[in-house]
């Protein structure tokens, strides 16, 4: 659960209201065990002829001196006299001290002495009760077996409970003599009771859960930023070995799960293991022999629920993973919906789907199998533990140890409790779906972001040259190295093509530039610097990059326009536009620069879209250029222009162009050309024609009929 634990980072900056769903969860669950404590009084009032008082100060009696007297059957003369039916074992026993024996009939104390038939059994039983902290009693006893007549003795009523004041105050509000008037009028405050502890509880129910949910909310947002925020300082080599689509799983779909959990734990996970709580020690309150016995369950359940929460976690780690497998084919086919069709591979990726499909269903068969498990096991395990209080009550009541009603009371609480236990049977395989998905999204967290050298300096714009000295690049995961000891310097203010076969590395040595990768080994350079002693935003500062894969953003054109510089004014962003030519087909549309643009540039041709990036580009105004196949999606109507427009933003600014188009390759000032990860030949073009024989295939094929 290491995974879970590290998302309480999110929680705990929230303590407040943590406190406040805390005090709710108690508070719900101290009215839910008053409401069903209330069960006993009820049936006190309406079919036993103690009563209220004379249960709760029976009770008093047997919690402060050990003595447990008989329940009366019926109101007669022998009923109004106290009977002790047993006394605690404990040698420090207060009425043990005193002398007081089973079978032993309290007829009188101090004052109060039942030969005076205006003492009765419920006002012997308030005396006891509520005496004062070590009062000296005297209490006049008749043992009944023993036929010794009646016996005098002294007894301190030692400390009193604290409890005592407030529940006599409590039940002082209802009568005290069993009459039928009384009893109804009774029953009548603890229905009003019962109804203002209800909406009680629901107010505290209703906060916890708005609280709760806050809570979540906040924490995963909270996790999706910081996930984000990672994802974007992570090295482009992580991508190229991981799909995008699982990273974006992890960020949506694993949070949420994630969510749900930290929901649960402020929720179900809190509120109901505290009901139980409460009810139980409700419950021990009426007999804690019998509740001992019920619990005797407790340990066997626990260790039930642990072995299905290890099969619930690895369950759930493989139907993550088999969720982003499907929703990587997802945005794969419907990416290139139009090949599947024109190619009719629908039943091919048809079946690819199905077994992506199969697999996650089979894992989430095998979660609904354990969750189906849980629930039924938990209650066997408590049916049987109930049974045998159940069966244990049943003999008491015969054997006159307890009475029927506290033992229906004790019922109901304890069945209130395993309700509340069976309620969290799903935490537990909730909890390890979560530390599973919470694993999933920490595993990119931890992912380490690209490499900047501690106190790295600021690099100032390119004014002499760059240098690749002896490069050597091997992409993650490939057996052979991509570039192979290149060295090539650039001057400022130069422009440079590198062409050659497809896998030559001449976009590998392109992005090396801006550190997409770093090298194995060797060095670049500008202006004498390493790039990896300069800060990563002050080097992409001074670096355009308009590539053949078109990236536009849903947002305005003004706002893809000026996405590498964000405080740009409407004119500057006009002004690139009209150098790029793409002015002239946004000016005409209905909401002009303000028109949205979605991933998918719906509307705009792929030659348009072109022509906006490299507006972004000549906007961003940088020291360094860079054009990966830059005009391959060009008409041909628009690429004069847009060579034209290149020309014009490359004077005076170093550029890199990898291109195949023989117009823009051949009026670069150095051309070099690549193959097998090297460099083969440099020059210009008359020169390359004429000494360089794979410069001159190129050229017959590649980039003349291009």
């Amino acid at each position: 659960m290491k995974a879970m634990r590290r998302l309480f980072q999110y929680v705990w900056p929230q303590w407040p209201d943590i406190i406040v769903v805390i005090v709710s969860a108690i508070i719900i669950a101290c009215s839910l065990s008053a409401s069903f404590v209330t069960i006993v009084p009820i049936l006190k009032l309406m079919m036993g002829n103690e009563g209220v008082h004379g249960w709760i100060e029976r009770e008093i009696c047997s919690h402060r001196y050990g003595l447990t007297f008989s329940m009366p059957d019926n109101i007669d003369r022998s009923a109004q006299r106290l009977s002790i039916t047993d006394i605690d074992d404990d040698k420090d026993n207060i009425a043990r001290k005193a002398g007081f024996q089973i079978s032993d009939v309290i007829i009188g104390i101090n004052e109060f002495q039942t030969d005076s038939n205006e003492i009765t059994r419920s006002k012997l039983l308030e005396v006891l009760a509520t005496a004062q902290t070590n009062t000296e009693l005297v209490i006049r006893v008749n043992n009944r077996d023993n036929n010794t007549g009646v016996t005098t003795l002294t007894m301190n009523s030692g400390k009193k409970p604290f409890y005592v004041d407030p529940v006599e105050k409590l039940i002082n509000l209802l009568p005290r003599e069993q009459t039928s008037e009384n009893k109804r009028k009774g029953l009548t405050l603890i229905i009003i009771g019962i109804g203002i502890i209800t909406v009680i509880r629901c107010l505290a129910k209703f906060l916890q859960e708005y609280t709760s949910q806050k809570i979540v909310q906040r924490s995963i947002n909270r996790l999706r930023e910081d996930t984000f925020s990672h994802a974007l300082e992570m090295p482009i080599g992580f991508f190229a070995s991981e799909r995008p689509s699982d990273t974006v799983s992890r960020i949506i779909r694993d949070s949420d799960v994630v969510g749900r959990a930290i929901k649960i734990m402020l929720g179900k996970a809190l509120r109901e293991p505290l009901n139980a709580l409460f009810m139980i020690i409700a419950a021990m309150f009426l007999d804690w022999q019998l509740t001992l016995i019920f619990l005797i369950g407790a340990p066997f359940i626990m260790a039930i629920v642990a072995v299905f929460g290890k099969k619930m976690k690895r369950a759930t780690r493989k139907s993550l993973m088999a969720g982003s497998q499907m929703l990587a084919k997802l945005q794969e086919v419907m990416a290139g919906l139009r090949v599947v069709k024109v190619y009719n591979r629908r039943d091919y990726e048809n079946e690819k789907f199905k077994v992506i499909n199969q697999r996650l269903l089979k894992q989430l068969l095998k979660m609904s199998k354990i969750d189906a498990a849980t629930m039924p096991v938990m209650e066997v395990l408590g049916m049987i533990a109930g049974s045998a209080a159940l069966i244990t009550g049943a003999y008491w009541i015969s054997a006159g140890k307890m009475d029927s009603q506290e033992f229906i009371g004790l019922l109901v609480l304890l069945g209130a409790a395993a309700e509340s236990a069976r309620k969290t049977s799903d935490v537990w395989n909730k909890l390890q779906e979560a530390n599973a998905a919470a694993e999933r999204v920490y595993s990119v967290i931890d992912s380490p972001v690209e490499y900047e050298k501690c106190g790295a300096a600021e690099l100032k714009p390119l004014k002499r040259n760059i240098q690749f000295n002896n490069i050597v690049f091997t992409y993650p995961g490939a057996e052979l190295p991509a570039l192979k000891g290149i060295n090539l310097r650039v001057e400022a203010g130069h422009n440079v093509a590198l062409v050659g076969p497809n896998g030559s590395g001449k976009t590998t040595l392109a992005n090396l530039l801006p550190r997409f990768y770093d090298p194995d080994s060797g060095q670049i350079l500008i202006d004498g610097k390493d790039i990896r002693d300069g800060t990563l935003t002050s080097l992409r500062r001074q670096i355009g990059m308009v590539t053949q894969n078109v990236v536009t953003f849903n947002d305005t054109i003004a706002a893809n326009i000026a996405y590498g510089k964000p405080d740009a004014t409407m004119e500057e962003i006009t002004d690139a536009a009209k150098r790029s030519f793409a002015h002239e087909f946004i000016a005409p549309l209905p909401k002009g620069y303000d028109t949205v643009i979605g991933e998918d540039n719906t509307g705009l041709s792929g030659g348009q879209m072109q022509r906006i990036i490299i507006a972004r580009a000549i906007l961003k105004n940088p020291a360094i250029l860079i054009f990966d196949e830059a005009t391959s999606q060009v008409d041909a109507e628009s690429e004069a222009k847009i060579h034209k427009a290149i020309e014009e933003i490359m004077q005076d600014r170093t550029s890199i162009i990898i291109a195949h188009r023989f117009s823009t390759v051949i009026t670069a000032d150095v051309i070099v050309v690549m193959d097998n990860g090297q460099i083969v030949a440099q020059g210009q073009h008359d020169e390359l024609t004429k000494n360089c024989q794979l410069y001159q295939n190129l050229y017959e094929t590649q980039l003349v009929q291009a």
